[in-house]
């Protein structure tokens, strides 16, 4: 399996209109123990995406990805903006230089993301966040690698490994960020951005193509 531009292109569409629709169901989240803020910032960030859309260069997948990256970087406020935006710089670069895009190009792109996520945020798998659903739903992409199956059938299995793993951080205590100011009252609720990841990769899976 292998993709190019228009996928890229397509997969983060889909993602920017499904973040800013999702702004109030994620804001809720995170109020249970944060301070609300995660779907309102997520939101203003990638509409200046789809405002921008046109404008953003497509030499490659990767060069369009970085691009991306600086405009939801410079307009998310608070730690997401940096989270975020780190992200998606780390999966641009390695993508960069890359017409066409095989899956482990995709997995070595995530890894890449995961791991400047952690150095971003000083956090790792355990820590109550979004690295709590994301590395598991990467884990389902690598171990796709030798099955064969199809793009949208592989987002189906991040999508359910993502959201098995974002229900598990109900029994973890954050660690970081406003929710670990609560201490252990922060048990017993999911993880605004771990539960985005999953929501972000079910969306992505029901609207992907089946060829």
């Amino acid at each position: 399996m292998s993709g190019s531009i228009t996928d890229v292109e397509f997969g983060m569409r889909t993602l920017a209109e499904q973040i800013v629709a999702n702004e109030t169901y994620f804001g809720e989240l995170d109020a249970v123990v944060g301070d609300g803020d995660f779907g309102y910032s997520l939101a203003r960030g990638f509409e200046i995406v789809i405002e921008q859309w046109d404008e953003f260069d497509r030499s490659d997948p990767g060069v369009f990805l970085t691009k991306i990256a600086a405009a939801v970087a410079a307009r998310i406020g608070g730690t997401s903006g940096p989270i975020w935006g780190t992200a998606i710089l780390r999966a641009g670069v390695q993508l960069k230089g890359h017409p066409q895009i095989e899956r482990t190009d995709m997995v070595r792109a995530l890894r890449s993301s995961i791991e400047g996520i952690k150095v971003r945020g000083k956090t790792d798998v355990g820590d109550k966040t979004l690295l709590d659903s994301l590395v598991p739903a990467v884990d389902a992409l690598e171990a796709s690698e030798s099955t064969g199956r199809s793009a949208k059938l592989t987002l189906m299995a991040m999508a359910d490994a993502a959201e098995s793993a974002a229900e598990n951080t109900r029994t973890m205590q954050a660690r970081r960020g406003r929710a670990s100011y609560t201490g252990e009252r922060s048990i017993g609720s999911v993880d605004a951005g771990a539960k985005a990841i999953a929501v972000l990769l079910k969306a992505l899976a029901e609207v992907w193509p089946e060829a």
